[in-house]
This record gives structure tokens, sequence and C-alpha cells, in this order.
């Protein structure tokens, strides 16, 4: 079995970004030399995520609406009692979660139609990382 270590850094313009990274998993799992596996893509902070959905911009702003609503920014966190103000960051992050695991089949990644991997910035303006763990023969 191979095994791949990579990570993508971001330090995003905006707190809170959507950034499509199926190109850049797709060169690392054609890096790793594997046919046949799957790659975890986790990201290593607290107030960021990882999902896989449709690459429709219209989609991915009914996303940030929606997790807006499920996690509103407020000064009412408790968490801001420690001297942060990213309470809304670290519920959106449960919400999205941080890791998913994509199938590789034939040497690619093995979506469904439409499907893409999208790192999500919830306490941006700041370096942050993805690891990608490429595993498989």
């Amino acid at each position: 079995m191979k095994f791949l270590t990579e990570y993508l850094w971001f330090n995003t313009k905006n707190h809170r970004e959507y950034i499509n990274i199926t190109p850049e998993v797709e060169k690392i799992v054609k890096k790793s030399g594997i046919s046949e596996g799957m790659v975890l893509v986790s990201a290593m902070h607290i107030t960021a995520g990882v999902f896989v959905n449709d690459a429709e911009m219209n989609l991915i702003e009914d996303i940030d609406t929606w997790l807006e609503e499920m996690a509103p920014y407020k000064k009412e966190y408790k968490h801001h009692l420690t001297g942060e103000d990213n309470g809304d960051a670290h519920l959106k992050s449960l919400i999205i979660q941080h890791e998913v695991i994509v199938p590789v089949t034939n040497g690619e990644l093995d979506f469904g139609p439409w499907q893409q991997v999208y790192y999500a910035e919830f306490d941006g303006q700041r370096r942050k990382r993805v690891l990608l763990k490429v595993m498989g023969e």
C-alpha cells in the first residue's frame, strides 16, 4: 500500500470563503501514483471545514446563507469571553465537518455527477492548512 501526505495552505481575503480545491486534490492523487484507494481531505483548523457538493455558485451562496442562519455571527457567544470573536466560526465548522474521504478508482477521484471538494473558511484572513492523505495501491 502506498501513502502520500501533502498540505494545501490558505490565507483568504475574506472572513468567510468557499474554495473549490478539486484540481489540487486531483493533482496530489496523480502524484501519489495509486490506482485504487482513497484520499482523506481534512481541514487542520477548528474554524474551517471541508465538504463535497455541486460546483454551482448560487448553491454555494445558499450554503453560506444557511450556515449564517444556523450559526449567526453575534457578540453573545460565551466563547467570546475568552477574548476571541469567532464563536460562530466554530459552530459553522461543526455543521460542515472538518474532513471528507473521496474514493479513488482507476487513478481518478470517483465522484458522482457535479461533485467537487470545497474548503470552507469561516474565520479567515490568516494562514491555515488542509491535509491531504492519499492511501491505496
